[in-house]
């Protein structure tokens, strides 16, 4: 049950590795015209893997992210790592801060120092991911993750707690709150996916917006046949080519940056700095951990329970939704959850930490603020 202190420190030799395997990148043609109907366009990926080997800086990203206690502790044979940051506030809530894929703990980075004027803040690296992978083992499913995470609370000596995730953090945060509502004050979530029922009704009066939601949600289901199909059925097959070439796993997760940042975002940068979203390809690269993120995939698609009736969560629950890219419809998110808060933002998408931080400061202060 330790919990040991952590600190990055990437040797040299891995990143001059990085930069020789970018160096000799065998580039795929293309069919021309086709822009980023059919995946990421060479010359867009040339331009972002010559900036990663030449002037993208980890040395600063890495001073940047040990700024940030970081620590691990076992459980169930998983290491789990986490920045943990008290506040000057004694009596402060404690809040655990979720990551999606194919995100990290580093898409809290600029959202940890503004919170923990109000929370004492833990921001975690899902079992598989960073440096809380690789997989140890088979079951790393939404439940069992969820269960780590009330674990990893409780060797931090926190009774009471309130849970923030963004994608599929929103799953695992649900999941903490039904496991542990005893014990989750409050579940705050943004980026969250909604289905309907099978029940007509579902479909009745459905606002315009609500309508346009519900479109992107069949584009949302269409994305998912592509990297979720393999991810979930064939995991080891993908891992050898995420895993042997920078350029492949660059391609794969900046793909995913495309499609789930901001609808007005032509490029990925143009919703989220650059610099954060190398960092973070970075930090898969480094830790090895491509694989193992996608074997999370298999693992949920193989889980019976995963997408058995469950009652409705009891946990309040605020949901933070941005207009221009979400699927969330609010009453389908109230069936399922305690829904207390709603708030709307015109701009942001599903990595709203990274794209929209003062935003969701602003959101996930309010929303608990009313708890308290």
């Amino acid at each position: 049950m330790s919990i040991k202190p952590f600190h990055i420190a990437i040797p040299d030799a891995d990143l001059d590795d990085l930069r020789e395997r970018l160096a000799r990148t065998r580039w795929s043609g293309e069919i021309p015209g086709q822009g980023w109907t059919r995946g990421v366009p060479v010359d867009y990926l040339k331009g972002l893997a010559d900036y990663w080997a030449n002037d993208y800086d980890w040395r600063k990203a890495e001073a940047r992210l040990n700024e940030f206690p970081q620590f691990t502790t076992e459980i169930d044979g998983q290491d789990i790592h986490f920045a943990h940051v008290r506040s000057a506030n004694p009596d402060a809530t404690p809040l655990l801060l979720l990551h999606d894929w194919p995100g990290s703990f580093v898409q809290f980075v600029d959202v940890i120092e503004p919170l923990s004027q109000d929370f004492h803040v833990i921001a975690a690296d899902t079992p598989g991911v960073g440096f809380s992978g690789p997989l140890t083992g088979p079951g790393w499913n939404t439940g069992k993750i969820a269960g780590a995470f009330v674990e990893m609370m409780d060797r931090l000596g926190y009774d009471r707690y309130g849970v923030q995730g963004g994608g599929g953090g929103a799953w695992i945060a649900i999941e903490m709150g039904r496991q542990a509502p005893e014990r989750v004050i409050g579940v705050h979530l943004n980026g969250l996916v909604t289905f309907p029922s099978d029940d007509p009704a579902d479909f009745a009066d459905l606002t315009e917006a609500e309508q346009e939601r519900l479109a992107r949600l069949q584009n949302f289901r269409d994305d998912m046949m592509g990297f979720n199909a393999i991810q979930s059925t064939r995991p080891q097959t993908l891992a050898y080519g995420l895993h042997d070439s920078p350029t492949g796993q660059l391609a794969w997760v900046v793909e995913k940056f495309k499609e789930w940042t901001d609808a007005a975002a032509e490029l990925p940068e143009d919703a989220v700095d650059r610099d954060h979203l190398l960092t973070n390809v970075s930090l898969y690269w480094f830790t090895g951990t491509a694989g193992s993120s996608a074997n999370l995939y298999y693992e949920m698609a193989h889980d019976p329970s995963a997408w058995a009736p469950k009652e409705r969560g009891t946990v309040p629950t605020g949901v933070a939704v941005a207009l221009s890219t979400d699927v969330a419809i609010r009453r389908f998110a109230e069936r399922d959850s305690n829904v207390t808060h709603w708030a709307e933002f015109e701009r942001g998408g599903n990595f709203l930490s990274l794209e929209q931080p003062e935003a969701l400061v602003g959101d996930v202060r309010a929303f608990f603020a009313a708890l308290r």
